[in-house]
C-alpha cells in the first residue's frame, strides 16, 4: 500500500520546487506556508461537456465495519455527459477534505487547505444531461486517498460519454465530508495498523459497490439521471487497494462486466478464476517488473485470469502516477527517468477509455493488441 508515501513526496516535491523558485530551499516554518500553486484539471478529450452530481447513500441494512454500531455510508461524486451551456463548475475539494488529507499527511503545516480546495476542474454542478444510454464505470481510489484524486479519469470518461461513479468508501480516506460538514477520517488506518487484514478493505468495498449498484440501478435509483445508465454495460476500475476491490467486486457481482488495476496489490478472498469470461486489464508501474520491485500478487492473478486479459506497465512511473495528485502539484521539469505528472494523466486517460470502449461498447482498440508509437512509454508484459 504505497499511496500515502506517494503522496508525500509529490506534495514534498512542489514545495521543494516552490522554495527554490523563490531562491531559498529553506523549509516553510508553520507560520509560513509554500507558494504552491496548484495547476487545473486537464481538460478532457471527448465532445461533450462534464456534469457533476454529489450523491449521500447510507445503507441501513448494513453495519460499518470501522465505526459499529452506525450505517454504512458513502459519498458518490456522479460524472456523467452533459449539455454545453453556463453553470458553476464543481469544486474539487472542500477546504474541510484539502486540510484533511494535509494532515493525514503531516504536510497541513506547508501547505495551505486552499491549494487543492481551489483546483479549477471542468464539471458543471448539476448540468443539463446529455440523453441516451450511457454505460456506466464506478471507480475506487486508494487507501487514505478520497474520490477527488480521480477526477482527471472520472472527467475524462464522462466526456466520452460516459457515466462515472467516483466512490468514498467511509473511514478509509484521509477526510471525506458528509452533508453538514460532518467529517469521516481513516478509521481504517488505526484498524489495518493494529492487525486488520487488508482484505477486510477490499471485501468491504465490494460491497459498497454492489449496495451503490442496486441504487443506482434499483426500481427506485437514488439518482434522478440514473434511467440513462445502461445497466448491461457497467465497468470498474481502481487504484491501489480500489484496483483490489475490482477484482473483488467482480468476483461477487456479476453485473460488473469489466474491471481495470491501476497499480493496486491484489487484496481480497475472492480467486480470479471467478471473474469468468469477463475481461481485466492490469495497468501498472514499470517497478511492477524490475528485479526486487516485483508484486507477486499480480503473478497470481495474471496466471489465474482465464480469458480476456492485459498487463501493461508505464515507464517512468510511480504508484501516484495514475491519480491527479503530480499532474496539479507539478512545478517544474519532472526528471529525465520519470514521467510528467500530464503525461501519466494522458496515458492513463487513453488506456482506460480504451480498455472500457472495446469491452462496453464493442468498439474495437488496436491500442490495447500491440504498443503504439504515440505512447512509447507504455509496454506490454504479458508473461
Amino acid at each position: 500500500m504505497r499511496i500515502a508515501a506517494a503522496l508525500v513526496l509529490a506534495l514534498a516535491t512542489a514545495l521543494l520546487v516552490a522554495a527554490c523558485s523563490s531562491g531559498t530551499t529553506d523549509t516553510p516554518s508553520s507560520t509560513e506556508s509554500a507558494a504552491v500553486d496548484p495547476k487545473p484539471v486537464l481538460m478532457p478529450s471527448g465532445q461533450s461537456a462534464v456534469g457533476r452530481d454529489v450523491l449521500h447513500l447510507v445503507d441501513a441494512g448494513r453495519t460499518d465495519p470501522w465505526t459499529p454500531g452506525t450505517p454504512r455510508e458513502l459519498m458518490v461524486s456522479m460524472y456523467y455527459p452533459a449539455q454545453r451551456g453556463g453553470g458553476a463548475h464543481a469544486p474539487y475539494a472542500s477546504a474541510a477534505e484539502s486540510r484533511a488529507m494535509l494532515v493525514g499527511l503531516g504536510l497541513d503545516k506547508e501547505v495551505p487547505a486552499e491549494v487543492l480546495a481551489s483546483v479549477h476542474t471542468n464539471s458543471v454542478e448539476g448540468a443539463a444531461p446529455v440523453d441516451g444510454s450511457h454505460p456506466l464505470v464506478v471507480l475506487s481510489p486508494g487507501f487514505t486517498a478520497p474520490r477527488f484524486t480521480l477526477t482527471a479519469l472520472s472527467e475524462e470518461l464522462a466526456s466520452r460519454g460516459y457515466i462515472v461513479a467516483a466512490v468514498d468508501h467511509a473511514g478509509e480516506s484521509f477526510g471525506t465530508e458528509f452533508p453538514g460538514g460532518r467529517m469521516s477520517t481513516c478509521v481504517a488506518c488505526q484498524r489495518t495498523d493494529e492487525g486488520e487484514p487488508l482484505t477486510t478493505v477490499a471485501e468491504t468495498r465490494a460491497r459498497d459497490v454492489a449496495f451503490l449498484l442496486d441504487r443506482l440501478t434499483g426500481p427506485q435509483p437514488s439518482w434522478p439521471h440514473a434511467n440513462l445508465i445502461d445497466r448491461t454495460r457497467i465497468g470498474m476500475a481502481g487504484h491501489s487497494i480500489g484496483g483490489a476491490a475490482t477484482a473483488e467486486t467482480m468476483a461477487t457481482d456479476q453485473r460488473v462486466r469489466a474491471g481495470l488495476n491501476m497499480d493496486g496489490t491484489f487484496f481480497g478472498a475472492a480467486p480470479m478464476s471467478a471473474l469468468g469470461d469477463r475481461p481485466f486489464l492490469l495497468f501498472g508501474t514499470d517497478a511492477e517488473t524490475r528485479p526486487g520491485g516485483h508484486d507477486p500478487s499480480w503473478d497470481r492473478a495474471w496466471s489465474e485470469l482465464p480469458d480476456w486479459k492485459r498487463w501493461l506497465t508505464v515507464v517512468g512511473t510511480n504508484h501516484s502516477s495514475f491519480i491527479d495528485t503530480p499532474m496539479l502539484l507539478e512545478q517544474a521539469a519532472t526528471p529525465q527517468d520519470s514521467l510528467s505528472g500530464q503525461r501519466a494523466v494522458e496515458i492513463t486517460r487513453a488506456y482506460v477509455a480504451a480498455f472500457f470502449d472495446h469491452h462496453l461498447r464493442g468498439i474495437p482498440q488496436p491500442l490495447l493488441d500491440h504498443q503504439d508509437p504515440a505512447y512509447p512509454e507504455v509496454r506490454f508484459n504479458n508473461p
